[in-house]
């Protein structure tokens, strides 16, 4: 019995010896793939918001505007007639008047989510107190006929996004119209027939097309 009992626990020390030994033999190789893949998944993040600023075409803001306002960048999405009239617009108020709605927002950096998008404060140019102080915006804008195309964002919690909202801004109004939730970094403006508009998203796996009516 007793010896019995004594080589259950020899054997049970050995064990216990090889498991300690391979945790020590394994430990290094484990850890220099962990860094190795916290490192790739750091390169890939950043490829893939390269590529999709190339794709897009858009100029995004830069990350150090933590500290000042600028004015944001705008992607005119009008027929051929309705951004002759801008550009005139826009010419003829250089010197005094309204200022023209694709200058008509600021931005200041908010927050920034490690391994993705930023988050901008947004205020209008011209002093008048508006609703968008209120919450935060990605950096993508489109300038339509009615107003402006903004991406809110419903939280800045990084484990719950991407959640966000395609919303309208009415500038004369000062008013936030919702059109759209999206869950997806990458999506854009593609097309518009009338009062209808089709979104374009990619999650990197699968993608689909959002249709709106204005």
């Amino acid at each position: 019995m007793n010896n019995s009992s004594s080589i259950s626990t020899g054997l049970h020390h050995l064990f216990r010896y090889i498991w300690n030994g391979i945790f020590v033999l394994s430990y290094p190789i484990l850890a220099t793939f962990g860094l190795l893949f916290i490192g790739l998944t750091y390169l890939f993040s950043g490829i893939s918001r390269l590529l999709t600023r190339f794709r897009s075409g858009e100029e995004e803001m830069s990350p150090t505007l933590s500290g000042s306002w600028k004015t944001v960048q705008v992607q005119a999405f009008l027929n051929d007639a309705a951004g002759a009239s801008v550009a005139q617009s826009t010419q003829e108020s250089a010197g005094e008047g309204p200022i023209p709605v694709a200058q008509l927002l600021e931005a200041k950096l908010s927050k920034k989510i490690m391994f993705g998008p930023e988050g901008f404060t947004f205020r209008r140019a011209d002093g008048v107190p508006s609703v968008l102080e209120e919450h935060i915006f990605g950096s993508r804008v489109y300038e339509i006929e009615e107003g402006l195309l903004l991406e809110k964002w419903n939280t800045v919690e990084p484990k719950e996004l991407p959640d966000f909202t395609l919303c309208l801004y009415l500038p004369e109004e000062d008013q936030l119209r919702p059109l759209t939730r999206i869950t997806c970094f990458d999506w854009h403006l593609s097309e518009r027939e009338g009062d209808t508009l089709r979104f374009k998203w990619f999650d990197g796996i699968q993608g689909d097309t959002v249709v709106v009516h204005l």
